[in-house]
């Protein structure tokens, strides 16, 4: 037990340490997943520091009985691992809403608040494009959504 909580704290000040890659001022694109009907979101980043970062994602689903949408938002920081690979953590939050409309069934609506945590992987190509895997965990609070919701995406955003 003991060097397993020496090897984590190694791990930890080691990642500390580590030199971050001056990341991009803006990026605009798409992160598409899937976590209770939103798959795919227009994803934002903000540069906020030479490793840390906003990123708003907002959801929109529509269908012939349902529709909804998802804003979330994330302060990240990010940690270069090798040339123009990063990988990044951070949390946040954001709000809800569903309205679904079943015939013969009781309609019901939704308005949501969640937290949210991140942790992925990123390439930065040498052109104005970026790639990243991450994963969200999230803890819903609301009347239909107040589990927790776990969102695997790929990211694909333009660099400006």
């Amino acid at each position: 037990m003991k060097k397993l909580f020496l090897a984590t704290f190694a791990v930890f000040v080691g990642c500390a340490f580590m030199n971050a890659q001056e990341i991009a001022d803006n990026a605009i694109g798409l992160r598409l997943g899937d976590d209770d009907g939103f798959g795919a979101e227009i994803s934002y980043q903000r540069a906020l520091g030479d490793n840390n970062r906003l990123e708003l994602d907002l959801g929109i689903r529509s269908g012939n009985n349902y529709d909804g949408f998802k804003l979330t938002g994330l302060y990240q920081w990010v940690w270069q691992l090798d040339g123009n690979f990063n990988w990044y953590a951070g949390a946040g939050g954001g709000v809800g809403s569903y309205s679904v409309d079943v015939p013969g069934n009781d309609d019901f609506d939704d308005t949501f608040l969640f937290v949210a945590g991140d942790v992925g992987i990123e390439y930065n190509f040498d052109i104005p494009l970026q790639l990243s895997l991450d994963i969200r965990p999230e803890l819903g609070f609301g009347d239909f959504r107040d589990d927790v919701g776990i969102d695997l995406a790929l990211g694909i955003r333009y660099q400006f």
